[in-house]
Formats: C-alpha cells, structure tokens, sequence
C-alpha cells in the first residue's frame, strides 16, 4: 500500500525567513559601511593631490626633468628660452654616448652668479615648481652641451676654425652652428677615466670644454655630475623636436 503524498510543502533555501532576514541584514550592514567609508570631498581632494604630487617627485628624481635653455651656446640646435626634458635614465640604465646632448651640474664655477640666489617673484615660483617637476628648474647650476669625447678619448682640434678630431677621426658636424668653424681654439687632450669633454654646438660662442681648458680653468667634467640626456624640446610647441642627431657623426670614430 502506498503511502500517502506528504502534505507538507518543500521548503527552498530562499523560503527560508530567517535566512532572508539574515541577508537583508548583511546588506543593511554593507550599505552602513559604506556610508561610513565614504570621506569628504575636501580630504579626497587633498589625498588625491598629495598622490600626485608624490609621483611628480618621483618622475623628477628618476625619469625626466625639464630645463630650460638660457644662452645661444647651443644655437642653432637649442634656441635661447627653449624649455627641454632630460632623461635621468642616462647615464645610469642607459648609457651616454658621442653625440648626446647632455645637462651637467657646474664642475667649476663655468657659470657666474645664481638666478636663485636673490629671485624675483617670478623666480621663486619656477622654483616651487621646479621641485616637483612642474617647471624647468630656474638655477643656473647646470649646463648643456653635446657630450664629445668619453674616457680615453683624445680629442684634438690642430687650429683655429679647423676640423675637431676624436680619436684621429676628423669629424663631419652638421649640428654646429654653420656660420662659424668647429673650431674657436687649438687644442689637444686625452679625456681621463671618470671624466667627458663637451663642447657647444655655437662653437664660437660658447664656454665650453676647450674654452676653459686653453685658459688654464679644467675643462673636463666628472661623469657623475652628468643629470642625464636631453631627449626633446617641449616648448614652444613650434619647436617639439627630438634630440638624437649626434650620434651618426661618430659612427666611424675607432674606440680608444
């Protein structure tokens, strides 16, 4: 004999009214939280520009920073007032080579003066900027100049308005000023380990390497003063161009 069908329903997991109850009260929980969490817009703000400020600095210190270029020495390659960026990845993962536009640290007083040392108004905003990286950096303690010859190099120029030579290669320049020679002075020397020979590409007017070697003053510059490569010309806009033309005229210069 067959039993009868039980009469009771079956009961699902979701019929359940305490389980429903518990969800409800899970998500109340959840919202509650939430509601909690949530901060002002005010302190969101403020978090959100102390972030980015520290990735400003941090781009700053190990990526890139801009200068700005104050004289013609670099003519006609960097014009006066061009604001450039500069890798720090070179020297450093990445390394300089003949041809490089480089930005040094002053390695012997080249340069007179300090636009910081009593700044304008205008000046000490570049320099607040400048410390996170948002503005070239306003100081005249740094230089740049095309990176010549490298440790063991001899670099020699036989006379005035002549031909420059690095490693008994006689070199074609086409990035130097072409109204004047590659040449503003004799001059022949051997690059010691740990240093670099640079050189402007406005020869003649610019207090270079030669310029201060031929008076006595040290015209080689420590490799760690070297604050890394200029890689383009940001502003003006009419001038964004990059900066790795230098290297194909030292493509046949013989290691020393």
């Amino acid at each position: 004999m067959n039993a009868p069908d039980d009469p009771r329903p079956a009961v699902s997991e979701s019929a359940d009214p305490a389980a429903g109850e518990d969800r409800s009260g899970a998500a109340r929980d959840r919202e509650s939280t939430h509601r909690r969490q949530r901060m002002p817009l005010w302190l969101d703000t403020l978090i959100t520009m102390a972030v980015a400020l520290v990735i400003a600095v941090l781009v700053k210190t190990f990526l890139i920073q801009p200068f700005y270029i104050p004289s013609a020495s670099m003519n006609p390659t960097l014009l006066e007032n061009d604001k450039i960026l500069v890798s720090k990845l070179s020297p450093g993962v990445f390394d300089t080579q003949r041809g490089d536009i480089i930005v040094f640290e002053d390695p012997d007083d080249w340069i007179p003066g300090d636009a910081t040392e009593n700044p304008t108004p205008r000046v000490r905003v570049m320099m607040l900027l400048s410390m996170v990286g948002l503005a070239p950096d306003p100081s005249q303690d740094h230089l740049v100049k095309r990176l010549i010859g490298l440790p063991g190099d001899r670099v020699a120029c036989e006379e005035e308005g002549g031909v420059l030579e690095v490693n008994g290669t006689a070199l074609d320049e086409p990035y130097i000023n072409p109204q004047t020679s590659a040449c503003q002075v004799a001059f022949d020397v051997t690059v010691p380990d740990g240093k670099v020979w640079v050189m402007g590409d406005n020869r003649h007017a610019s207090a270079d390497s030669a310029w201060h070697e031929t008076r006595g003053e040290g015209g080689f510059v420590d490799e760690s003063d070297i604050t890394g490569r200029a890689e383009v010309i940001f502003w003006p806009a009419s001038s964004w161009e990059r900066l790795n033309d230098g290297r194909e005229t030292f493509a046949d210069v013989d290691e020393p």
